[in-house]
């Protein structure tokens, strides 16, 4: 007789103490709760996020992204090494790309940080970006706050890459750090220009060796492409800063830049009113997310979204003339008609 195995069901109660305790283990298992797309886990982990919100947003949440070999995992290894040995307990949430084709994902962020993961003060958790654009999962934000929770003063957010849709990042987080190279071709075409917009600190990564004085060049060019742009209104004018992560130099100035930063927000009040700002945001992707569900989980429009796409394929039908008869019969059978 084979053995079957279930999975355990924890309650309210006992998913917040073990996070308010910082149990690493229970941790992992609430994370998991809140990712989870099952219906019967989602009232639970609602709950769990209600019981610990009093005990979050006294975290300093960092935003990372940057350019394909820009060495963002050598980079925040080094950075969460350096944040550790004063002491601060982070975290650390790395996104890796899904497979369109197959939905799969390696998940080797963990692997790649060996020795941040290995660190008791530090806490590495991957986690695939499935079918959501922006570099993020679609529970990153409850993960942040659940990490928050459990006592960890920062939070990083590395997301899959760099490109035209990789900007949710900067709604989520306090500070947004692009990382760069020198030495890759055109400066100033190796990235999208809202995304250097939106980002409030740039770091040269890789300024060693005979790559520092194109590490300078490099330096000063972003620095005066950055006066083009519109200031962000906040007060603080992106700084563009060198660094080797191999040889754990700059990495301080960074740190600097990023609490100068933070000082300089929550003086002006542009700190709080930006975390308000996100929450309202927050909310509307919330309900934008739970709509799509409704809607594509209906059976009137799983009975009749197949025949109205092959008609759509075979030019038969506009798009937009299948898109409004799926969403009448979504609204008729919702009002009972």
């Amino acid at each position: 007789m084979g053995l079957t195995f279930r999975k355990q069901r924890y309650s309210v109660d006992q998913y917040i103490e073990g996070i308010l305790c910082r149990d690493r283990i229970m941790l992992s298992k609430a994370i998991t709760l809140v990712e989870s797309v099952l219906p019967s886990d989602t009232a639970l982990a609602s709950a769990v996020l209600e019981g610990i919100l009093p005990y979050t947003g006294n975290a300093l949440r960092i935003g990372i992204t940057g350019v394909p070999g820009a060495g963002k995992s050598t980079f925040i290894e080094c950075f969460g090494q350096y944040l550790t040995a004063s002491g601060k307990p982070v975290c650390v949430l790395t996104i890796d790309p899904s497979s369109q084709r197959t939905g799969g994902s390696i998940l080797g962020d963990k692997t790649r940080m060996e020795a941040l993961g290995n660190n008791p003060l530090a806490f590495v958790r991957p986690t695939p970006s499935g079918n959501r654009l922006g570099g993020l999962h679609s529970k990153t934000r409850e993960v942040m706050l659940l990490c928050e929770a459990a006592g960890f003063e920062v939070v990083i957010i590395e997301t899959v890459g760099v490109g035209q849709s990789e900007t949710g990042v900067k709604g989520i987080t306090d500070f947004f750090l692009l990382l760069m190279i020198a030495g890759a071709g055109d400066e100033l075409q190796g990235i999208k220009r809202g995304i250097m917009e939106m980002a409030d600190g740039i770091v040269i990564n890789k300024a060693d060796g005979d790559n520092v004085h194109r590490s300078r060049v490099a330096q000063a060019a972003y620095q005066n492409a950055l006066h083009l742009f519109s200031p962000s209104g906040k007060g603080w004018y992106p700084k563009v800063l060198t660094c080797s992560a191999r040889e754990s130099t700059g990495i301080e100035a960074v740190w600097n830049m990023i609490t100068e930063h933070e000082a300089l927000l929550k003086a002006n009040g542009s700190f709080y009113s930006h975390r308000q700002w996100q929450n309202l945001q927050w909310m509307h992707e919330s309900i934008e997310a739970h709509l799509h569900q409704q809607f594509y989980t209906h059976p009137a429009v799983q009975q009749s979204i197949t025949y109205l796409e092959s008609e759509v394929e075979s030019g038969r039908l506009p798009p937009i003339s299948a898109a409004q008869r799926l969403l009448q019969l979504f609204q008729q059978k919702r009002e009972g008609v």
